[in-house]
């Protein structure tokens, strides 16, 4: 069904990006490190293929659909990577003196 000719493989290539993105927020929520974005990214789509391959019974051999997971890929690895150097870069604050109560 993933293909770019009829509509309802464009709304699967669609709903595959959207995925990615919504990921990757997923990944600066739950990994918040950015070395770690690409290995939590690979699993996720590592382990989306066996299902696939156990779902239908044989390894997805159409190029469409290792195009559009590949794009996914790099596409939740890449945002997921920027959002978390985001927060990892922000300034520290240095302002540690002791408060007095007064």
């Amino acid at each position: 069904i993933l293909g770019f000719s009829t509509p309802p493989g464009r709304l699967s290539v669609m709903a595959f990006i959207l995925n990615a993105l919504t990921c990757a927020l997923g990944l600066l929520y739950f990994i918040r490190r950015g070395k770690q974005c690409l290995d939590f990214t690979v699993t996720v789509h590592f382990f989306h293929l066996l299902g696939c391959w156990i779902y239908n019974s044989h390894f997805p051999s159409t190029l469409t659909w290792w195009l559009v997971h590949v794009v996914c890929t790099a596409l939740m690895a890449a945002i997921g990577e920027y959002l978390c150097m985001r927060i990892e870069l922000r300034e520290i604050p240095l302002n540690s003196a002791p408060k007095a109560n007064v």
